[in-house]
């Protein structure tokens, strides 16, 4: 098992500060502008479990795996997780067994943690009802993943279905799902994104004022602004 990262920079990556205005995008703004820039993001099929709570912070990365003859851990990463991070659990999709459940959602909480996301199922999601806490996977069964998987990679690149996800990526995650904004391109993001929503929001305000739907889209070009860029 690799082991978790250990320099000050590398942890500074996971902390580094979130532009404000990505608190006030949805995810299907962020989509938008994923799809304008021709980047991966949308992680399809995961979704809130226990609360509609908004999710947004960067990528603390978890690879699981099949047990070895002698288990290895699950869940004792949660002690370096640094406040404010999202925890993205990669156990290949399994539904069959868990890598969350209620401990880990009180230490997360207690932890200031920003929230779990699961690439597989997870438990005891009462624990993160009472918690309100923000935790979104695949589904929900009760079947311990102790000696089933074990941590294999923590802070290396990770898979949530059809989207790669790197230590210090954000995450953003409400009632429609998870985006996710490569840590390279979070500016670029963040300023279709932006675009996009004012948009949207110049046309609802045209379409209140009297104009009809066709006419306020062609007058804010909005059926240009989710295509592909050249």
């Amino acid at each position: 098992m690799s082991t978790a990262l250990t320099t000050s920079q590398e942890l500074s990556e996971i902390s580094k500060p979130i532009p404000s205005q990505y608190s006030e995008l949805s995810t299907a703004e962020i989509s938008d502008a994923l799809d304008r820039l021709k980047l991966p993001g949308s992680a399809l099929g995961i979704g809130p479990i226990s609360t509609n709570k908004k999710i947004l912070g960067r990528a603390y990365t978890v690879r699981f795996g099949p047990v070895e003859l002698i288990p290895g851990t699950v869940g004792d990463f949660v002690d370096t997780v640094p406040a404010g991070a999202v925890v993205v659990l990669d156990n290949g999709g399994r539904v069959d067994c868990t890598v969350w459940g209620g401990i880990l959602t009180e230490v997360a909480t207690r932890r200031s943690i920003a929230g779990t996301v699961i690439h597989g199922v997870c438990r005891d999601t009462s624990a993160a009802e009472a918690f309100n806490y923000p935790l979104y996977s695949r589904g929900k069964f009760m079947r311990t993943g102790k000696d089933r998987v074990q941590v294999e990679e923590i802070n290396g690149p990770v898979s949530l279905g059809d989207v790669r996800v790197r230590p210090g990526d954000i995450l953003i995650g409400d009632a429609d799902g998870i985006v996710v904004v490569p840590g390279g391109r979070e500016d670029d993001v963040l300023a279709v994104a932006l675009k996009t929503r004012d948009a949207e929001l110049a046309i609802i305000e045209s379409v209140r004022k009297g104009k009809t739907l066709s006419a306020a889209r062609i007058e804010h070009n909005y059926h240009t602004l989710q295509r592909s860029q050249s």
